[in-house]
């Protein structure tokens, strides 16, 4: 039974976070562009969707850590980090590549009225979401140093990488539907629901009493962490 379970699960992953916005955005109702163009979008949107997917392999989704065990949850967890966060880190630049192939307007102009339309809303929010998505790589890549130095303790760490998470997801978001031309009416309401999911299971999480649920058991030391 379980490794059909492990199976079902597995697929309704790729389903919902692979599958879906790659059909939304075949049944989109908007002009097609080149194919370079639409190739990063495209990989954008699945950038996207697998990273609000790391919400449901915390700790706050117990019963799949069981099913499959917390070492292999956290070698799915780097690998999906390790495509996504650099494709996001990247898109800023991602954006601009199609102007090497067009004619019109170079592609560093292009990137420097991009960085500097403070009076675009939907800009703002994408410029917070990367650098909070910056933050969020580089204390998860040294966060056995930071933990040391700060003298605290892996809970603690973990607790702010949630919380950061949490705000990334938000201005990802907003930046996504305001600014998106992908993200229409089903692309972003499959993207704020999996969000409004996963956010809450980690709230759960953080917060038992309030929940009515103990927080799962955090990990013993850092060493353990660092394997």
């Amino acid at each position: 039974m379980k490794p059909d379970l492990k199976k079902l699960i597995a697929i309704a992953a790729l389903v919902v976070f692979v599958a879906l916005p790659i059909l939304f955005y075949a049944l989109g109702d908007f002009p097609r562009r080149s194919v370079l163009k639409e190739a990063i979008s495209l990989l954008t949107l699945v950038a996207l969707s697998l990273m609000l997917g790391q919400f449901f392999l915390a700790r706050s989704n117990m019963g799949v850590i069981e099913l499959y065990n917390l070492r292999r949850i956290r070698t799915v967890h780097a690998v999906i980090a390790n495509f996504a966060v650099s494709w996001l880190l990247l898109h800023p630049f991602l954006v601009v590549v199609p102007r090497f192939f067009e004619a019109g307007i170079e592609p560093w102009d292009a990137m420097t009225m991009m960085l500097t339309t403070y009076s675009s809303t939907g800009i703002a929010l994408g410029l917070a979401a990367w650098v909070l998505l910056l933050v969020l790589t580089v204390t998860a890549i040294f966060r056995i140093r930071l933990i040391k130095a700060l003298h605290t303790k892996y809970p603690r760490w973990r607790h702010f990488h949630g919380m950061l998470s949490i705000a990334l997801t938000t201005f990802a978001l907003l930046h996504a539907i305001s600014l998106g031309r992908h993200t229409d009416t089903p692309m972003a309401t499959m993207l704020i629901v999996v969000s409004v999911v996963g956010v809450a299971m980690l709230l759960r999480m953080y917060f038992p009493q309030r929940a009515g649920a103990p927080e799962p058991p955090s990990a013993p030391n850092v060493r353990e962490q660092a394997r």
